[in-house]
């Protein structure tokens, strides 16, 4: 005689959805999306708060670390299409992704759900805080490709100002969270860490990297904080539209 039960469900193990395949070229955008925060956008910013903790040191290490990174063969091109063009596809693609997706985390407390929350709004905040910072350093006052020994004292006069501080303070903690995260995020999306305890693993090691990088975001503002301020030449305005 047949049974009347109902067969049980299989289990399926909670994990990491990959890449959507979308379609037309909606996967190919989605993988140059995920690939391009970690190369190059994620060596630039690891290059990048590197570089700033220079600051640490005092203005003359700080002004000769802008000046060798100026003096770099090809530096326009350099940014260009490693810097600029990348953060730009980046950026207005994931608003894009983060217009088409839905905050649910109400109905929906999952820790993995406020992770992926917390990324999204990071990575806005990020968005806003280079769009402010790349203005003010390089299309406002001192022309620092030309004058790299008055980069100190650039980012001091703006740090006059208590809510740059601030400002600056949360981009650098959404910009560690946001790419740390986004490493996690990029190694299980693509089968690099596969299985529940590679993944696990991988989180504490991307998590002690946002902490790390915090830390040296600290270290260099600590460093233009707690420096006499160091004059502004103006002599040194240029008009970089003509350049």
């Amino acid at each position: 005689m047949a049974s009347t039960a109902n067969p049980v469900a299989p289990r399926i193990k909670a994990g990491v959805a990959p890449l959507r395949a979308g379609e037309g070229t909606s996967f190919l955008l989605r993988r140059l999306h995920s690939l391009s925060g970690v190369v190059p956008i994620g060596a630039f910013l690891l290059e990048h708060f590197i570089s700033n903790a220079e600051a640490f040191k005092g203005p003359l290490a700080y002004g000769k670390q802008v000046e060798f990174l100026n003096s770099l063969p090809f530096v326009f091109l350099l940014e260009l299409f490693f810097i600029w063009i990348p953060i730009a596809y980046h950026g207005l693609y994931g608003l894009w992704i983060w217009y088409q997706g839905e905050t649910n985390v109400a109905n929906y407390p999952w820790t993995g759900n406020w992770l992926y929350t917390t990324h999204r709004w990071t990575g806005i905040i990020t968005l806003i805080y280079i769009v402010q910072h790349t203005y003010f350093l390089r299309f406002t006052g001192v022309h620092l490709p030309t004058h790299p020994m008055q980069s100190f004292a650039k980012v001091q006069s703006e740090f006059q100002n208590p809510w740059m501080i601030a400002f600056y303070a949360v981009g650098i903690i959404a910009a560690s969270w946001h790419f740390s995260y986004g490493l996690w995020l990029f190694a299980a999306k693509w089968g690099i860490t596969t299985g529940e305890a590679a993944r696990r693993g991988f989180g504490y090691v991307c998590l002690a990297l946002a902490l790390v990088l915090v830390a040296i975001g600290a270290g260099s503002m600590y460093g233009f904080l707690a420096t006499p301020n160091q004059p502004l030449d103006p002599n040194a305005s240029e008009s970089i539209v003509m350049r």
